[in-house]
């Protein structure tokens, strides 16, 4: 989609979502947000939070990167804007919950078991990859040398799984899950299918996101 295009895209969105916001977008800007959830998720342009998780302006606070990778805790990291995120989302938005949200088809699993160019042009790209290459493993570990279509599949959930992990390194993360204040989930939404999972840290496996509202568990 072009500027132009774009454009003509915004023009629409006034003429329709503006009016049926109207109203709430004047009480954001006059109150300010309030959500009680941060969305961490990959930039795919195919993974939307709020369209995925039906959610009006304010009610989500997201941030979004390349393969939905959560850099280890770091207080001696020179800069990094998921950290920064992370941290306004707790102390200054004092969310409640924080959502990691991986894919199928995820652009940046696929890379993973490519090989990046040693180019100026990539080298921020080669570095970040990195926090993704524990799930590789694992899932290499755990299936070996089944078909690639599968070997991805376990490495984007793997990946959701490490990102978690990584989540917990942060203080403010620990102590508020520690004292209940703060509940943190990883999920994982199926491009082709629209449906979402989530993972189950007792029974270890990625379980459909409906069943936390239904009598089966």
């Amino acid at each position: 989609m072009g500027v132009k295009s774009l454009a003509k895209s915004h023009k629409k969105f006034k003429e329709s979502y503006g009016r049926k916001y109207v109203d709430l977008f004047k009480e954001l800007a006059q109150k300010g947000q309030a959500p009680k959830s941060l969305f961490i998720g990959c930039s795919d342009s195919r993974v939307v939070p709020n369209l995925i998780t039906h959610t009006d302006p304010g009610e989500i606070f997201v941030t979004r990167n390349i393969g939905n990778f959560i850099p280890p805790y770091d207080p001696d990291r020179e800069s990094c804007a998921t950290a920064a995120v992370i941290e306004y989302a707790l102390m200054h938005l004092q969310v409640s919950n924080i959502i990691v949200c991986g894919h199928t088809h995820c652009g940046a699993c696929e890379a993973l078991f490519q090989d990046i160019p040693e180019n100026e042009d990539e080298s921020n790209l080669k570095k970040w990859m990195a926090y993704g290459l524990p799930a590789k493993e694992q899932a290499e570990a755990l299936i070996g040398h089944a078909s690639h279509k599968k070997l991805l599949r376990s490495t984007e959930k793997f990946n959701v799984i490490e990102q978690l992990n990584h989540l917990l390194t942060y203080p403010a993360v620990k102590h508020k899950v520690h004292s209940g204040e703060l509940h943190v989930m990883g999920w994982f939404y199926h491009i082709q299918s629209g449906n979402l999972d989530y993972f189950d840290p007792i029974e270890y496996k990625f379980t459909p996101l409906e069943y936390l509202e239904s009598d089966k568990q």
